[in-house]
């Protein structure tokens, strides 16, 4: 019997990790976390951010590397589902760099035949800057009002928006969101979101 998928789609700062971790202790089944904290701290320095490139293609030299990294973690969630576990997996997809690269469609296929559940997680603007002047963690952009990075990752990260089930971290706690994933995991809409995003055709 594979496994179930929860992809969580959202910004850096948005509450992915804390739902992740939610599903763990409040879900039945043995969910692995994978997705992009998880890849990253498995790259190599000249490889960082990886997957985690911000939308604004400020990195081109990067970009080359970015669909085999996505398409490389999706092939490990895919591989441990068959397995027989299931899997929550942080992302922020967007397709905003140099040049469009359509990963998002190509990672949506490569889950075909998967039970894969999609989940946007909103987070109001304030609240991620608010955890990012929090955070000690220097890898996040901090200051006043919204630096154009951050911006950038709140107008692309959920395009084109076609998800199984979305929440929002700045109403819902982790714990609420993980309920609302279960439930949503009880009762799949069909098609799925992954289903529909698969047959999008490449961008012009």
């Amino acid at each position: 019997m594979t496994g179930r998928i929860v992809i969580l789609n959202g910004a850096p700062r948005a509450g992915k990790s804390s739902i992740a971790a939610a599903m763990q202790t409040d879900l039945p089944g043995h969910w692995i976390n994978l997705g992009v904290d998880a890849q990253n701290r498995s790259l190599p320095p000249h490889l960082r951010p990886g997957i985690g490139l911000r939308p604004g293609g400020e990195r081109p030299d990067l970009e080359p590397m970015v669909r085999p990294l996505f398409l490389a973690l999706y092939a490990s969630i895919a591989a441990h589902a068959r397995a027989g576990f299931d899997v929550a997996a942080d992302v922020g997809h967007h397709d905003h760099y140099s040049q469009p690269l359509g990963i998002l469609r190509e990672c949506a296929r490569s889950l075909h035949g998967l039970d894969a559940l999609f989940v946007g997680v909103h987070c109001p603007i304030e609240t991620i800057m608010a955890r990012r002047n929090a955070d000690a963690d220097s890898l996040y952009v901090k200051g006043e009002g919204v630096p154009a990075p951050v911006q950038r990752w709140q107008d692309a990260v959920h395009v084109p928006g076609i998800y199984d089930l979305e929440v929002n971290t700045g109403a819902m706690t982790p714990a609420a969101c993980a309920q609302a994933i279960g439930a949503a995991l009880a009762a799949p809409p069909r098609p799925s979101a992954f289903a529909r995003l698969a047959e999008i055709g490449p961008t012009p």
